[in-house]
């Protein structure tokens, strides 16, 4: 493990712990003592019950928003990639809004799986296409259109939602948050993300590879379109299982990669690790800090990554950019 992946595991224990101990309502050093000696009190139903699972959700969302982003900048070869940039994340919101709307809500799991089959369904057609059609830039632009296509979908069930509650309710989705989230929604996460870190890991060769050019990687010998297509799986299924859980945030798959690509030397094998964990640190502390503004209603964890990735975002496309006129 380098030096960095051990510098982000302390800052994201660091992180955890200062969210563990702030939130909205104060608890004294007694109390403290009283959660951890006595979980089943009303101070340890809110510190293991309330805090801990809505930190531990944030760290495995933002995980695999960070890799995913990773993932999809190194086989796109474009800097500016995101999780959103293939319509997945766009596809797991359709497939949540859909269920909601029809009642899903009331059901434990059913708009997780509803998300999570419009992200394998968008994920399934990126694969087809990608066995057809190499070039990334087609990739990007069938993603940019299967993002279109889902955005007008999820509207129409706005236009055509029966209940206003049903449609608030979508809304307050999509805006992207991990509050009240449980246990039950960080083991449904977890697996997902590791399964993902797996794929992720077996797709690296390929990565580094295209990274020195496609005819490059073409006489590499690697099978090029096994490791593609494990690394698209890696990235929807990672995006999908974020989304599904937390429903959209944006800026933390581009922004992750790009706060750690320096320190491994541009390499789209060694960035992977480094950019899930910084992920999972963004969140972490997006959540925090969403949670301790001084707001009548608390902000929801997508808005809030936006307005602080929007110019980010920025930053990177102008640095982009100069490099591409260099």
């Amino acid at each position: 493990m380098t030096r960095l992946s051990v510098f982000l595991i302390l800052a994201i224990v660091a992180a955890t712990g200062l969210a563990l101990t702030f939130g909205e309502a104060p608890l004294s050093a007694a109390q403290y003592r009283l959660a951890f000696t006595e979980p089943a009190s009303l101070e340890g139903q809110v510190l293991w019950q309330v805090r801990a699972p809505r930190i531990a959700c944030a760290l495995m969302v933002g995980a695999a928003l960070g890799l995913s982003g990773a993932v999809l900048q190194g086989l796109l070869r474009n800097p500016l990639a995101d999780p959103g940039v293939l319509g997945v994340s766009a596809a797991a919101a359709l497939g949540a809004a859909f269920a909601i709307v029809m009642g899903g809500a009331a059901l434990p799991g059913v708009v997780e799986v509803s998300a999570l089959a419009g992200a394998g369904i968008a994920g399934a057609a990126l694969v087809i296409f990608a066995a057809r059609v190499r070039a990334p830039e087609a990739l990007i632009l069938f993603g940019v259109a299967m993002s279109s296509f889902a955005g007008a979908a999820t509207a129409l069930i706005f236009n055509l939602s029966p209940s206003p509650i049903a449609s608030a309710e979508v809304m307050s989705w999509l805006l992207g948050s991990v509050q009240n989230r449980s246990w039950f929604d960080v083991v449904w996460v977890t697996p997902m993300v590791l399964v993902s870190s797996l794929l992720a890991a077996f797709a690296a060769p390929g990565l580094r590879m295209l990274s020195l050019g496609e005819e490059t990687a073409a006489t590499s010998g690697l099978s090029m379109g096994r490791l593609r297509t494990a690394a698209l799986i890696a990235a929807a299924l990672a995006a999908g299982a974020a989304t599904a859980v937390a429903g959209v945030i944006g800026f933390v798959g581009l922004a992750a990669p790009h706060l750690v690509r320096r320190a491994v030397r541009g390499d789209p094998a060694r960035v992977l690790l480094p950019a899930a964990l910084t992920g999972g640190l963004i969140l972490v502390a997006a959540d925090l800090a969403a949670r301790l503004t001084p707001t009548d209603q608390e902000l929801k964890l997508g808005v809030f990554t936006a307005l602080v990735g929007a110019p980010l975002f920025a930053l990177i496309a102008w640095r982009a950019a100069r490099e591409w006129r260099l």
